[in-house]
């Protein structure tokens, strides 16, 4: 009995080349799938309705081509970090602002159905509600205190006064 089995020798030693896949951009992408599943599901639900409205679904799947043509024109290599702060700093006072809206509308909820309970009592009894918009509202601080801390960047020139002194 052998302990080392015995291998055919190979033909070659290198790998076989495969052909390099084509690189397509995520926004393509994205585009190029939600195009075949919206044709494939018109196509399949448009004999079945009434005739005005299959010839508004046609107009509305024409309107999403050429939304997502142009959001597929989009290039993610050149956004920069200081593009997407405005973005930031709106989501973040977005989460403040519903959670602050939903605490208010908690509490009127709860003053309206139930009067008879103290302010002890509706924070027992729907503490969870608490939390959950108040955590909404504090994420939102964390966003907006993340983007005030992050350092500003400087355009080129600038930068080089700034080493300069």
């Amino acid at each position: 009995m052998q302990s080392k089995p015995e291998g055919s020798p190979r033909a070659s030693a290198q790998s076989p080349e495969f052909a390099d896949p084509i690189p397509r951009k995520p926004l393509v992408l994205l585009k190029d799938t939600e195009r075949s599943l919206r044709v494939k599901t018109i196509d399949a639900i448009a004999p079945l309705l009434p005739e005005p409205l299959a010839v508004n679904l046609g107009e509305a799947s024409v309107m999403a081509d050429e939304s997502l043509e142009r959001l597929a024109e989009i290039d993610l290599d050149e956004i920069t970090d200081a593009d997407l702060k405005p973005a930031r700093v709106q989501m973040g006072m977005l989460f403040v602002g519903f959670g602050a809206l939903a605490i208010t509308f908690l509490l009127m909820v709860l003053y309206v159905l139930h009067p008879e309970m103290t302010v002890a009592d509706q924070i027992h009894h729907y503490w969870y509600q608490y939390v959950w918009c108040v955590g909404l509202g504090i994420s939102g601080l964390f966003m907006v205190g993340r983007e005030a801390m992050r350092p500003v960047e400087l355009p080129a020139d600038s930068q080089e006064e700034v080493d300069r002194w």
